[in-house]
């Protein structure tokens, strides 16, 4: 039995031939965040427990259950981010972004949770997401709404599905709360061992609940609109309107609530049907109270998403839209000796030029390397053997088809350039 060391289970490598879709997804969101006017913010991946007992809710599963948590040398409670949010808004706090000040950023790298591994659901996992403060209205919601719908498009994603809800304001969650309570008090029986827990703490996450009896009784729940103050009515009924003259389509789903606690009015999740039970690739909506909980002075509207980055990737997969693998352009094959001092400097201005090289090392024979060019996916192979150290020439091997030709090692970048574009 072997005795290696295995990766955390949960915690898994990205090897090279898995990053090409990553690449990509990382590449497209960057460029449709910039046309949107919101910037990159880069954040520690260890904060103060304090922070997303705060912000998430002690009450919460992730809180209670899920976070990395442990104390340092200092005595200092400390926690691997769990989410990407809260830290976003002790860095606008810390170093004082929000004062009559209008935010937009974005932000990607990977959180932790101690959740049971499967597919679509790992123990380090990586968010996208973006965050925008200093705006009540609801255009501001609609911006990021579409803000992903653009992303989808530009992915070239077909199947996704927008879901989109309200929790009203504070009154409004309280007076909502006290309804669903009552209800589910007088319907006990139905409720699993995990929606009790809930029922004490936080009943609304009692409607995101995947028991099937607690479905069934979740059907004839009391719905929030009717709950609603008339300003969070208003707003919500404004980004649908706006959502519809932009064409882009959603349902209410009356049963989204999302997971944390800190969300308010508006809350939205991009779902498909390609991903089995885990079908959510996005969720986001408002949190304006947010900033003032974690030591704001005063209160700071904000919106915000999430974009969970291995289920959109394995989407991507499925919908077969990761590009391939862009082939090297050039594998240098030499022998021993002085072709190598070529070879070393014969690269060095490929790679100026911008192209891409591999020159060979170690002594292994012609037919040797040939197989490594072909094993590496490149388009030429470039030959220093003792016949071009004396003509001072090098030989291009095409690998699709085997053409081969000589070009003059003293012009190469130049000749080798103009043959390339002449075939492009």
């Amino acid at each position: 039995m072997s005795n290696s060391i295995q990766a955390i289970r949960g915690m898994n490598d990205q090897l090279p031939g898995d990053l090409i879709c990553w690449q990509q997804l990382e590449k497209i969101a960057a460029e449709v965040f910039r046309l949107f006017g919101y910037q990159e913010i880069r954040l520690p991946v260890v904060e103060k427990t304090e922070l997303f007992a705060r912000s998430i809710g002690q009450a919460t599963d992730i809180v209670e259950k899920e976070m990395y948590s442990f104390q340092d040398r200092n005595g200092d409670q400390l926690s691997l981010r769990p989410e990407g949010t809260a830290g976003v808004v002790r860095a606008m706090l810390q170093h004082g972004l929000l004062h009559n000040a209008i935010q937009r950023v974005w932000y990607t790298g990977p959180m932790f949770r101690h959740e049971r591994p499967q597919k679509g659901r790992y123990r380090q996992f990586h968010q996208i997401g973006v965050e925008a403060f200093g705006m009540t209205e609801a255009e501001l919601d609609v911006e990021i709404i579409s803000m992903t719908c653009q992303l989808w498009k530009q992915l070239g994603l077909t199947s996704t599905v927008l879901e989109i809800n309200t929790l009203g304001a504070s009154d409004s969650r309280l007076a909502y709360r006290s309804a669903l309570v009552e209800y589910y008090q007088a319907n006990r029986n139905s409720l699993d061992e995990d929606s009790l827990r809930r029922l004490e703490k936080n009943p609304l996450r009692i409607l995101d609940s995947k028991n099937e009896a607690v479905i069934e009784l979740n059907k004839n729940a009391p719905d929030i609109l009717e709950y609603l103050d008339d300003e969070s009515s208003q707003h919500f009924q404004h980004v649908k309107e706006l959502l519809d003259n932009l064409g882009i389509p959603y349902v209410r789903n009356p049963k989204l609530v999302r997971g944390l606690d800190y969300y308010s009015r508006t809350v939205f999740e991009w779902t498909t049907d390609k991903l089995g039970a885990q079908s959510a690739i996005c969720g986001g909506g408002r949190y304006d109270e947010l900033v003032e909980k974690l030591g704001g002075k005063k209160r700071v509207p904000a919106a915000g998403f999430a974009i969970g980055m291995e289920r959109l990737i394995e989407l991507m997969k499925i919908e077969q839209l990761c590009q391939p693998e862009k082939r090297q352009d050039f594998y240098i094959v030499q022998t021993p000796g002085a072709a190598r001092e070529t070879g070393l400097s014969l690269a060095m201005q490929i790679r100026d030029a911008g192209y891409s090289v591999t020159a060979n090392v170690g002594d292994t024979s012609f037919k040797s390397q040939l197989k490594k060019a072909d094993r590496c996916n490149v388009r030429m192979a470039l030959i220093i053997g003792e016949n071009e150290l004396e003509t001072s020439s090098i030989t291009v091997k095409q690998l699709d088809d085997g053409e081969q030709f000589s070009l003059s090692s003293e012009n190469f970048v130049a000749e080798v350039n103009k043959y390339l574009t002449t075939k492009e």
